[in-house]
């Protein structure tokens, strides 16, 4: 560390006091944690972003391929030069990294065979690499299929009901289906359901195309060869898809693990394919059918038709075959001085559909950048309380395997250290900051973003994130990223964040031309978020007490249960509320106002027993898993929290209080006493746990 790093006046050493007592620190260690905190801010390390980004986007590099071995290879050296504890895990998964053979052709009223490949830019010098493939969706099924085609708007739940009431014959056709509205995956599910034989889904100028603006290379919009890839796998479970529950250890290892048969694992059926939209009006202009309801009207300038008519027919021919490949998990330690055994975990996955400059290796960089500059900390001895992990997970985008391959692999360990996990897939890949969060997770992100200065601006990032608003917007995680296992199968507090914007998402386009043209020209953001969640971080991981946000729980909730009683009322307006919730909601509200004026009183005046605190920390680590129930989900029972899980009608929303979401979503009050009495326990037992919390922080009688 460079030693002006240490040389703190009097009045700078107060200048950042977003912390305080009811965020775990003791009085005795505001002077250390700001000196630490300062150190952090000033490094120099936050501008080494950009060539971290340039070096993990060189090549394209999908899981199982050589290529991503080398982003690998390069994340180890750069944690482990920063003085991290550098393990690969290994894993073999079975997925398909390559599309195999595919085609797509109108067969009839004209013969024509429609691109599936992005067009080569002459300002990109990235467009042109050989290795980069064709547009395919992994776990599509394979077949070939000639067959009529129907329009089916976004292919969502609700769309495939509204062609049933119009009394649209889907059997034995093949869906044309615009990207959005739900996870991918959905799509094809509700195709095969509805008995279609094959599915083509692209993206339409409306949602990222001419109609919003210049498209690329003179804009950031899709232009007509753009092509978003993209997982189709939509089991009930995430991760490995032979291994549900289990770890797919490496086959050549010496301990074994159950791998299903792949012939009884629920796969679609169908072959899909994605295209651009240039390949897409080719279809779409051909149709002949009735005119499609106003709101399913795309971005083209001829009116779009449900059905295309007898005269036209497109062959879709999809030959793909999974494999076994090897999946690598890098996880870097900060070894925590005091508490080695509490775990701060950070992360992102490194695997692309090409370069993945935006998703995800911008969350890639921004993460070895701030490896770098606590490293430098590290090294000089100014190492956190508790211990700081940094993981990269591989294999994400075939279906979020390789994070959920290692968490169900240490459930147990991570159940008794892990304090947060936080996600950054994507992380710095524009210039809009956000973040959703666990609601014990959101205080320390407001507060962390009061403490950094927002690139080019004499504003801090809280000051632009919550623009006139006196606190910024905090969402709630959905599906889509490695936050699933950790969040909605082990119970542990998570969190999203960073910032975003225009994207070349999934497609050939997302590499370092774009990013630096559309993305951050600036290459400012990586550095920023670096320093917002690095305080997030670095606060969890030295104060006292675990700083989380207890009583948010109780805030949260209310607001969550009356909107769910106004969704059940709509089903039966004679509902009068789940009562036992009613009740455990009103003792939770006691127990937390308790607990943070205890932990007030407790912390500013240090009176907290020494031997507690190992057992308060316990306790609060212990608060997210009140929401973990044996019994899991009716849609799925590996998704265990009570508390959020992913829509699994359309895969990337959040479904607070699913299980009562659920219910709903199928239209049913059958189970809704059953609810009430599964939550109203899951809250009993969070009050439970808040007041023995409550009990130890009151100092000790003798």
């Amino acid at each position: 560390m460079k030693k002006h790093l240490l040389s703190l006046t009097a009045a700078s050493l107060f200048s950042i006091g977003a912390f305080a007592q009811q965020d775990g620190f003791l009085p005795s260690q505001f002077a250390e944690e700001k000196i630490f905190e300062q150190n952090f801010l000033n490094s120099d390390k936050f501008s080494r972003f950009k060539g971290h980004l340039s070096e993990l986007t060189k090549n394209p590099h999908i899981a199982g391929t050589p290529e991503n071995e080398l982003v690998k290879d390069y994340m180890v050296k750069i944690m482990s030069d920063a003085g991290m504890e550098v393990k690969v895990w290994p894993y073999d998964v079975y997925l398909p990294n390559h599309p195999g053979k595919s085609e797509l052709q109108i067969i009839s009223p004209v013969q024509m065979t429609l691109s599936q490949k992005e067009g080569v830019i002459d300002e990109d010098p990235f467009s042109n690499d050989p290795r980069l493939h064709l547009g395919f969706n992994a776990f599509s099924g394979s077949g070939d299929v000639t067959a009529e085609v129907v329009y089916v708007n976004y292919g969502t739940r609700e769309d495939f009901e509204k062609l049933a009431e119009m009394g649209v014959d889907l059997k034995g056709k093949v869906a044309v289906a615009r990207y959005g509205g739900n996870f991918r995956g959905y799509k094809a599910k509700y195709a095969e359901q509805y008995g279609m034989v094959g599915l083509v889904v692209y993206t339409d100028p409306k949602d990222s195309g001419y109609t919003k603006g210049e498209v690329y290379p003179k804009g950031p919009y899709f232009n007509e060869t753009t092509i978003q890839r993209g997982s189709m796998l939509t089991l009930d479970f995430t991760g490995d898809p032979l291994t549900p529950g289990r770890p797919a250890l490496p086959l050549d290892g010496k301990k074994k693990v159950k791998r299903d048969d792949p012939a009884d694992v629920a796969f679609h059926t169908i072959p899909v394919t994605p295209i651009g939209y240039g390949s897409a009006k080719e279809i779409l202009s051909r149709m002949t059918g009735s005119e499609v309801p106003e709101a399913w009207q795309g971005g083209f300038d001829f009116k779009y038709r449900v059905t295309g008519g007898s005269e036209l027919k497109v062959r879709v021919m999809v030959d793909q075959k999974p494999e076994f490949i090897r999946a690598n998990n890098v996880v870097g330690t900060f070894v925590g001085k005091d508490h080695p055994d509490e775990w701060v975990i950070l992360g992102s996955h490194y695997d692309a559909w090409s370069f993945g400059a935006t998703d995800p290796n911008s969350g890639t960089a921004m993460l070895l950048t701030f490896a770098e500059a606590l490293g430098d900390l590290y090294k000089s001895g100014q190492k956190p309380s508790r211990s700081i992990l940094i993981g990269h997970w591989d294999a994400e985008e075939q279906g979020v395997i390789g994070s959920t391959e290692w968490v169900e692999h240490l459930k147990k360990e991570l159940g008794a250290k892990a304090i947060s996990y936080m996600n950054f897939d994507g992380g710095a890949s524009g210039r809009n900051f956000g973040a959703s969060a666990a609601p014990t997770l959101k205080k320390l992100i407001i507060d962390a973003s009061k403490e950094v200065t927002y690139p080019d601006s004499a504003k801090t990032v809280f000051e632009i994130w919550a623009g006139k608003n006196e606190e910024p917007r905090i969402g709630n995680l959905g599906g889509g990223s490695d936050h699933i296992a950790f969040y909605m199968h082990a119970g542990i507090p998570s969190l999203s964040g960073g910032s975003g914007g225009p994207t070349a998402y999934h497609s050939n386009s997302d590499n370092f031309h774009y990013y630096s043209k559309f993305s951050d020209p600036s290459f400012k953001m990586g550095g920023a978020v670096a320093q917002v969640f690095g305080l997030v971080a670095i606060r969890q991981a030295n104060a006292a007490v675990i700083p989380y946000d207890v009583p948010r729980y109780s805030q949260d909730l209310k607001g969550h249960f009356e909107q769910a009683v106004k969704n059940v009322k709509e089903l039966d307006p004679n509902f009068a509320g789940f009562d036992q919730v009613e009740a455990a909601l009103a003792t939770l509200a006691a127990s937390s106002e308790s607990y943070q004026k205890t932990l007030h009183q407790s912390i500013s005046e240090e009176t907290i027993h020494p031997s507690h605190l190992k057992k308060i920390n316990a306790g609060l680590i212990g608060l997210e898993k009140s929401w973990i129930d044996p019994k899991g989900m009716y849609y799925g029972e590996w998704y265990k929290s009570l508390y959020v899980c992913n829509d699994p009608f359309s895969g990337y929303a959040s479904w607070i209080l699913p299980g009562i979401q659920y219910e709903v979503a199928i239209r049913s009050t059958a189970r809704l006493e059953e609810w009430d009495s599964r939550y109203a326990k899951a809250i009993s037992d969070l009050s439970k746990k808040i007041d023995a919390l409550t009990k130890l922080l009151q100092p000790k009688r003798y």
